[in-house]
């Protein structure tokens, strides 16, 4: 459990500025088409290549993933107020294409199954320091040189994290530790804080759930995620109803 539990508190302490971002910029759906996207390019390196390698799979969903980064990016300057309709029907086209791609696979549901609820429990200490430099590298960039969050370089980064993270957890679980700690940390004072700590929270109670009950690790922490977020919004206005915060 060691590794899947400290790949799962890289990715919400990676995710919780990125998603931040998202919500700031109303584009919420976005790490689910890119993730989707990327996935698109794990399940075709998969049927290109025999037993490919991890630099093989993470080339060809990192190339998916920024060819879309890149589209989006052009599609904020032409055409900014669709822009969340594009996000949608891209990742529909995505999720649409994968199907088809998968329909002629004895192991077809099986694929699609990890996928979309990740394979947590499979990551290993090796997935652990490969990814980890890439969120390390992320989040230093990321608070150093604030002008990446704009423009071009935003999608990029956005790009290599979802690239890593869908591979690790699956998409689901991408989108979940993305959107839902920046909700939760929506408005506040300090929501980098806010937003780890709903995070690291969530995984640790999801894992834990996971193992008593013999759970997929996955699932159980998309829920983890919408059930902490939901308690400390819920919280949080008590409290300031009465006027304690």
């Amino acid at each position: 459990m060691g590794p899947a539990l400290f790949a799962c508190l890289m990715i919400a302490l990676t995710h919780a500025p990125l998603g931040i971002e998202v919500v700031k910029r109303g584009i919420i759906f976005i790490d689910l088409a890119i993730a989707q996207i990327a996935g698109l390019g794990i399940i075709i390196s998969s049927i290109l290549f025999d037993e490919p390698s991890a630099l093989v799979v993470q080339s060809v969903a990192l190339l998916l993933a920024v060819i879309a980064g890149s589209f989006f990016h052009k599609m904020e300057s032409v055409a900014k107020d669709n822009l969340e309709a594009i996000i949608g029907v891209s990742f529909v086209l995505a999720a649409s294409v994968i199907l088809l791609v998968l329909a002629g696979s004895t192991h077809g549901g099986e694929d699609l199954t990890h996928l979309l609820g990740g394979q947590v429990l499979f990551v290993t200490w090796d997935h652990v320091v490969g990814h980890g430099l890439i969120y390390i590298s992320i989040l230093v960039i990321w608070f150093s040189y604030p002008k990446v969050r704009s423009g071009l370089s935003f999608y990029l980064i956005f790009a290599l994290a979802l690239t890593s993270s869908v591979q690790l957890v699956g998409v689901y679980l991408v989108f979940s530790s993305l959107i839902l700690p920046a909700l939760a940390a929506f408005n506040t004072s300090r929501p980098h804080l806010i937003a780890w700590a709903c995070g690291i929270f969530s995984v640790i109670i999801g894992m834990l759930v996971s193992i008593v009950l013999d759970y997929p690790s996955g699932p159980v922490m998309v829920v983890s995620f919408v059930l902490v977020t939901v308690g400390y919004v819920t919280g949080r206005k008590i409290l300031a109803s009465r006027r304690i915060i």
